[in-house]
C-alpha cells in the first residue's frame, strides 16, 4: 500500500447549481478517509461544506447563472481548511439571528451557520462577507 501524498488540494470554481456541490464533496470526502480522518469528522466537514457551499449558491450568489462560487480546499493527516467565496454582496455573519433563541425558532434562516460553526474549529469570513474560511485540526 503506498502512502497519501503530504497534502491534498483542490480549487474548483462551480456554477450557482446545488447539484454541482457533490463535485466537490465526493473528492474530499475520499481524501479525508484516505488521510485516515475519523468518520465522525468526516461526517461533520461534510455537513459544513455542504452547508457553506450551498449558501453562497443561494444567498450569495441567488442562484443565478451568470455567477459561479470559488473552492480551494486543502487536507492533510492533521488539518482541513477551506475557503468558499462567492460572488455576491456579502452579508454580515453578526446580523444574522441566532436560531436557537426562543423568538427565532420558528425562522427558517441562520441555523446553517450554526451547523458550520459547530463542526469547524474555526469559522472566519472576510470583510465583505462573501467568503468564509473553514479550518479543522485532527483530534
Amino acid at each position: 500500500m503506498t502512502s497519501p501524498p503530504p497534502n491534498w488540494t483542490l480549487e474548483r470554481r462551480i456554477p450557482s447549481d446545488p447539484d454541482v456541490c457533490a463535485k466537490v464533496i465526493e473528492p474530499l470526502v475520499d481524501a479525508l478517509e484516505n488521510f485516515g480522518w475519523a468518520a465522525r469528522e468526516v461526517f461533520g466537514i461534510r455537513m459544513a461544506m455542504e452547508e457553506a457551499i450551498v449558501n453562497a449558491i443561494r444567498h450569495g450568489n441567488q442562484c443565478s447563472p451568470n455567477k459561479s462560487v470559488q473552492i480551494a480546499i486543502k487536507v492533510d493527516d492533521q488539518e482541513f481548511l477551506a475557503t468558499i467565496t462567492d460572488q455576491g454582496d456579502g452579508f454580515d455573519p453578526k446580523q444574522v439571528p441566532d436560531p436557537t433563541d426562543d423568538e427565532n425558532l420558528e425562522c427558517d434562516s441562520g441555523r446553517g451557520l450554526v451547523l458550520i460553526k459547530n463542526y469547524a474549529d474555526e469559522v472566519t469570513y472576510n470583510q465583505s462577507g462573501n467568503s468564509v474560511t473553514l479550518k479543522k485540526s485532527k483530534p
